[in-house]
């Protein structure tokens, strides 16, 4: 049997980090059931340094991996919390390295500030996205307006954005963007977690 080339997902973490967007992103791509190749993805921290950051809930998170050492090529995706640095320095270099991984062909998520974060670096003023309310990316000065979309997460190439109140969306975007499970439990999974139908959990047990 061959051995499974591991993929890493990584996470973005910096102070106020917005803990609930990405809880069921990050743990149904660690956690192998109902994964299309089981062991396949993991999650690690990146963050501005090696030191703790405390997210907005009060939790202490210790990065993995320093931010500035971090190669597109060593990662499958980047997800970008959202927070309340995305309008200061902090978040510029998160965004800055958005770019590199964008350029470089390889997936980023960003949802809530995070998408005020890339926006302010017009990483969104040639690709279909979304935010928390065009009004709230409109506040920002940029020139992607005309690409917004009111729904709750979107996905165009490379980049997925979705709402604070999307998180459920934000995750189905990226397990289908990183094809994690077959997409019909995928869509098993959506109905159970966004729907709230019960079924949906049947359908996932005998998947």
């Amino acid at each position: 049997m061959s051995e499974v080339i591991r993929s890493v997902v990584h996470l973005a973490v910096y102070d106020t980090l917005a803990d609930w967007e990405t809880g069921f992103a990050t743990a149904h791509i660690n956690k192998p059931l109902w994964h299309k190749t089981p062991g396949r993805f993991a999650v690690s921290t990146v963050g501005p340094s090696a030191a703790p950051i405390t997210t907005m809930g009060g939790l202490r998170v210790t990065p993995d991996v320093v931010l500035a050492d971090l190669k597109p090529a060593d990662s499958a995706m980047l997800i970008l919390p959202g927070n309340d640095i995305f309008a200061t320095e902090a978040f510029v270099p998160f965004a800055e390295k958005a770019r590199e991984f964008l350029d470089a062909g390889v997936p980023v998520a960003a949802i809530c500030g995070a998408t005020g974060g890339l926006a302010m670096a017009g990483l969104l003023d040639d690709r279909a996205h979304t935010s928390n309310a065009a009004a709230f990316l409109d506040s920002l000065g940029y020139k992607g307006g005309e690409l917004y979309r009111d729904e709750p997460a979107v996905t165009d190439g490379d980049l997925i954005t979705a709402s604070a109140s999307a998180p459920v969306e934000f995750a189905r975007e990226i397990l289908a963007r990183l094809e994690v499970m077959e997409p019909h439990v995928l869509a098993s999974w959506y109905k159970l977690y966004g729907k709230r139908d019960p079924a949906g959990f049947y359908e996932l047990m005998s998947a």
